[in-house]
């Protein structure tokens, strides 16, 4: 590798502030905070706002839509178009029989 262009890569706490969860990984993430972690070295601190410890689709809090719901739902909101486009057509062809 050449020599001073590469960022220091090395290892970081990354904290959870939503939840107070963290872990320590490798990342060349530059920050200017320290935390001392349980194995009493000091790494550089990263907050972040979501991890997999409080992201809905890992927790299994996030709430998925019934596909039945929204057919329905459709369904509901058309009818009544709908039945005044079978009205016209059932009149039409009533017209069209009366003149034959």
């Amino acid at each position: 590798m050449k020599p001073g262009i590469h960022p220091e890569y090395r290892e970081v706490v990354f904290l959870d502030i939503s939840n107070d969860f963290s872990f320590v990984t490798r990342s060349t993430a530059q920050t200017k905070e320290k935390i001392t972690w349980k194995d009493g070295k000091e790494y550089p601190l990263v907050k972040i706002e979501t991890s997999s410890e409080s992201h809905p689709f890992y927790t299994g809090a996030q709430t998925r839509i019934v596909e039945t719901g929204r057919v329905e739902k459709f369904r509901q909101k058309f009818a009544a178009k709908t039945e005044q486009v079978n009205a016209a057509a059932k009149q039409a062809s009533a017209a069209r029989a009366r003149r034959r």
